[in-house]
């Protein structure tokens, strides 16, 4: 089978020489650049995408609408090429309470993937060859898209060249790993040897290169230059790349030469906020961050402490949002230190609250520190001597408090507390004003009632919040929650088809359309859903679990098996697994190694009734009634569902023990009607009668 391939070397050069020495591969696809210095975010993807998005596109005009999302978010220069079928990033500007989720990226680059697949397979024809370069300097964007990329398109469809040098194993970026894991899994590696370094440096060639040439000649006559020629450099580089009008410029290399050029205060600081918050709005967080570090270096504080506060506020948001909690703080607490402003010191505290009940993880999660940093909040905003400020801060902070008192149990609280800041806002705000943060609140009310039990109202304030921002799948996504748990599935299940149209390939999406299908009896859906989601995320065991048990239900064994297979690779110890496996090789007699599965399913949790039962049936399957009686004698003390009472019966009767046998079928029947069993009862108890005092000639239980 064909790999895809993996080039190393330390330098670009030797790299691709390595590439050119390469035998025989398919015909190029596009051949794209990955250091993130060029575009930022998606720079790679983006790339791809702007080289075969058009004639994909006008070729296959569905992948538009399907794909809308992404291309809009990731390769702004297609936006026009796409139905606006969603919210646009001038509309996400006016909702700055909300952050997108951390795997946001993770699904984006999904779609992407998909989109070049499904040209691919429409264009037919050879297998294709993309090369990919400097994927070592990539954000964090690029990274997650190559290890989508790897895994989900074969190679024989489309053989990717990735070419890396060190960079990429020293990274702190998780994404770095997953990568390194899926290159070692999928590709073949190939090492380039060194090449003859160029000896004579050339400054303008380092600039041109936008900061990403790796000859250290050029970068050593760029370093020796004049302050004020390589300044000029910068600027007339600027200029060029300003002049294309391509808006993924300014996410990478626009904002690094006008930070170097001749106005780094000024045209620099307005390039960096300006990408900032594009990465911010758009869950680039890790982009965001460094942004966020190189636009705070070049503000002075004291004269401009509100961009210095600007850049140093949604870093740490995009800080905490990406997972990197710890660093957030270390960033509040040197704020703090630094300075003596009542606002600094009230925002430092709200997010610090945050960090304790929200970001942290269970090992340092402590409801109690952060209602204190909250309190702390709540008492600076009290004292603001802008009433307007005092009114929407205080509501702001009592908000964060709420998630605090729900978290320690006191739901009705926390209702209280949302409650009333929605109305001090229309009481001290003018009609309108601050909508979007009411329409959040309003919000924030719904999850609470949700949480707390409290469908109805939930269910109101879920529709109210859609009437305003009907473009955010995530209040679809809760209101569907919300609607299975009132019983509406049907409804639920259209919630679910709506979040898939405003948002990226989504997993839990599907595999909780894949429940609610099931429970309206459309296995089929349900069974496609299953797959969806195994596709985007091959380890959400639940998500194997559920499908393999309904290609059991129906009699799809092969298949079932596969799904069982493939998830005890990944997990060997999985409980339901080797349970489902145990089932499957009892229903082709193969006892023994059945037995072996469900042991080995008891000794990962014998706690789980299941496992009992099916230990029970196995045996009884093989003759052996006494641990066929004893198993599910376990299985019942565990749980006593009515089916596991009827094969107890079964034992029972079979093993002569004919009174135990119809006290089981009667218990069953005291519960619900089931027609089996009703008939195994009424055929022992006739037989039982007519057979008289000495019970002979009963009939033996089969299965």
């Amino acid at each position: 089978m064909p790999t895809h391939l993996w080039i190393t070397a330390d330098r670009r050069a030797d790299r691709e020489a390595a590439l050119a020495g390469l035998p025989d591969l398919p015909p190029l696809l596009a051949a794209v650049e990955a250091h993130r210095g060029l575009r930022g975010p998606y720079t790679a993807a983006g790339s791809l995408l702007r080289a075969v998005g058009p004639a994909a596109l006008a070729m296959t005009p569905e992948l538009g609408p399907r794909h809308h999302v992404e291309i809009q978010q990731t390769t702004p220069e297609l936006r026009v090429a796409v139905p606006e079928m969603g919210m646009d990033i001038a509309r996400m500007a006016q909702h700055q309470t909300r952050y997108q989720a951390k795997l946001h990226t993770l699904r984006l680059s999904h779609g992407l993937v998909e989109f070049v697949r499904d040209h691919l397979r429409a264009l037919g024809g050879p297998a294709r060859t993309l090369v990919v370069h400097d994927a070592h300097e990539a954000d964090h964007t690029d990274l997650e898209f190559l290890a989508v990329l790897l895994r989900r398109v074969p190679a024989d469809l489309l053989t990717v060249v990735v070419t890396t040098g060190a960079g990429l194993q020293d990274s702190a970026d998780p994404a770095a790993g997953t990568l390194l894991t899926t290159l070692a899994a999928h590709a073949t590696a190939v090492a380039g040897r060194p090449t003859a370094p160029t000896t004579v440096g050339d400054a303008r060639r380092f600039v041109d290169s936008d900061g990403t040439s790796d000859e250290p000649a050029h970068r050593t006559a760029y370093e020796q230059l004049d302050a004020v020629d390589r300044a000029g450099l910068h600027d007339r580089r600027a200029a060029e790349l300003e002049a294309r009008g391509e808006p993924s410029l300014a996410l990478g290399a626009v904002p690094w030469h006008r930070e170097h050029g001749s106005d780094p205060a000024g045209a620099g600081v307005a390039t960096l906020r300006h990408a900032q918050v594009h990465c911010r709005l758009l869950g680039f967080y890790h982009a965001a961050v460094a942004l966020g570090l190189r636009g705070k270096a070049l503000v002075d504080r004291e004269q401009d402490w509100r961009t210095w506060w600007a850049f140093t506020a949604d870093t740490i948001v995009c800080l905490a949002s990406s997972g990197r909690a710890e660093e957030a703080e270390d960033l509040v607490q040197d704020i703090r230190r630094l300075s003596t402003d009542p606002t600094i010191q009230m925002h430092c505290a709200y997010e610090l609250g945050m960090l304790y009940t929200r970001h942290y993880g269970d090992d340092r999660r402590d409801h109690a520190v952060a209602r204190g940093w909250l309190n702390t909040a709540v008492a600076f905003a009290a004292v603001l001597p802008d009433p307007r400020a005092r009114t929407f801060h205080s509501v702001f902070n009592n908000n964060g408090l709420a998630l605090v008192e729900f978290r320690q149990g006191r739901p009705e609280e926390a209702v209280r507390l949302v409650t009333e800041g929605m109305e001090r806002m229309d009481r001290e705000l003018a009609p309108g004003e601050e909508e979007m943060h009411r329409t959040g609140l309003r919000y924030n009310r719904a999850q609470v009632f949700s949480m707390a039990g409290r469908l109805d109202e939930a269910l109101d304030d879920l529709n109210f919040v859609i009437g305003r921002d009907r473009y955010f799948p995530d209040h679809y996504f809760n209101r569907a929650g919300v609607l299975r748990r009132l019983g509406r599935t049907a409804e639920a299940i259209e919630d679910y088809g709506e979040v898939l149209q405003l948002s990226p390939p989504f997993p839990e999406v599907y595999y909780n359309r894949a429940d609610a299908r099931m429970e309206v009896g459309d296995l089929t859906g349900a069974l496609a859903d299953y797959a969806r989601v195994l596709d985007l995320d091959p380890t959400m065991t639940d998500a194997r679990i559920n499908r393999a048990g309904l290609l059991l239900e129906a009699d799809r064994l092969v298949e079932a098996e596969t799904e069982v297979a493939a998830g005890l690779t990944l997990d060997p110890a999985d409980v339901h697994l080797l349970c489902l496996r145990a089932t499957l090789l009892a229903g082709r007699g193969e006892l023994t190694a059945a037995r072996d599965a469900v042991s080995a399913a008891l000794r990962a949790d014998d706690s789980l009734a299941e496992a009992w039962a099916l230990s029970g049936d196995v045996a009884f399957r093989a003759g052996d009634l006494d641990r066929a009686t004893a198993d599910f004698d376990r299985a019942v003390q565990l749980a006593g569902a009515p089916e596991m009472l009827h094969n107890r019966g079964l034992v029972h009767e079979a093993a002569g023990r004919y009174e135990q046998a119809l006290a089981d079928y009667d218990a069953v029947l005291a519960v619900v009607e089931d027609e089996e069993t009703r008939h195994r009862r009424e055929t022992l108890a006739a037989s039982w009668a007519a057979a008289g005092p000495d019970r002979a000639g009963l009939p033996v239980a089969a299965r």
